[in-house]
């Protein structure tokens, strides 16, 4: 036991290729901070997730490699040497589903994953989405992030040969209940190749995305005669 509070699984990679990550919500900040000082002194390379500022700003003070990203709230101390090989894209429908997107994308890159993010291509204006979707088709894997009714992750799905982690954001207006609209638009999309994880959990999303991507050969995926403009 660490203390009265945490019981940090030191051997977790051992087990399972990937360190234990800190869920900071819901944690006192001396808490989130005792625990990642913890980790450190173990040498073992630091994700938390939902940090806050204050937090952030302790642990980028004592330790110099120590990132922030303000928007996800994701916060890093060192990095797995690990290189996965392939793409993750991490696709997000709105301006508004940004943090939770980011969240993901951090996720798997600090896994060792190379990720690239295309924001605000929701099916609102989708003609910004096939702008870019040849880039997404060179991914192993695909994150696709969305609030309001979900549909990004179906569509998608209809367009490229890799599989598809859908991320429902609780984005949206009242009818949307808090991201549950989008959580069943998801789980019901028509296309196969959806997998669905829970409401806003970008950890969740991108962590899947890394295992999936390390596992598959990294190569492009060509588009479809016929497909590009529909």
């Amino acid at each position: 036991m660490d203390g009265d509070f945490a019981c940090i699984d030191k051997d977790r990679a051992s087990r399972t290729g990937c360190p234990e990550a800190v869920y900071c919500a819901g944690k006192t900040l001396e808490q989130s901070e005792s625990i990642i000082t913890r980790m450190r002194e173990g040498d073992i390379p630091v994700l938390a997730t939902r940090a806050q500022k204050e937090l952030a700003e302790r642990i980028c003070h004592r330790y110099p490699d120590a990132e922030y990203d303000s928007i996800s709230g994701i916060l890093t101390v060192g990095r797995l040497a690990e290189n996965a090989g392939g793409l993750i894209a991490v696709v997000c429908a709105g301006t508004s589903d940004l943090p939770i997107a980011r969240e993901a994308l951090l996720t798997a890159r600090f896994l060792g994953s190379a990720a690239e993010i295309f924001p605000d291509v929701g099916v609102a204006g989708i003609h910004r989405l096939f702008s870019c979707l040849e880039d997404i088709r060179k991914a192993n894997v695909i994150v696709a992030a969305a609030g309001m009714e979900g549909a990004l992750a179906g569509v998608i799905a209809g367009l490229v040969s890799a599989p598809v982690i859908a991320l429902p954001v609780s984005v949206g207006y009242g009818a949307s209940f808090g991201g549950l609209s989008a959580l069943l638009g998801m789980l019901t999309a028509c296309a196969p190749g959806v997998a669905v994880v829970n409401i806003d959990n970008g950890f969740g999303a991108g962590y899947l995305a890394h295992q999936i991507n390390k596992q598959t050969v990294a190569k492009p995926v060509e588009a479809v005669p016929g497909q590009h403009g529909l």
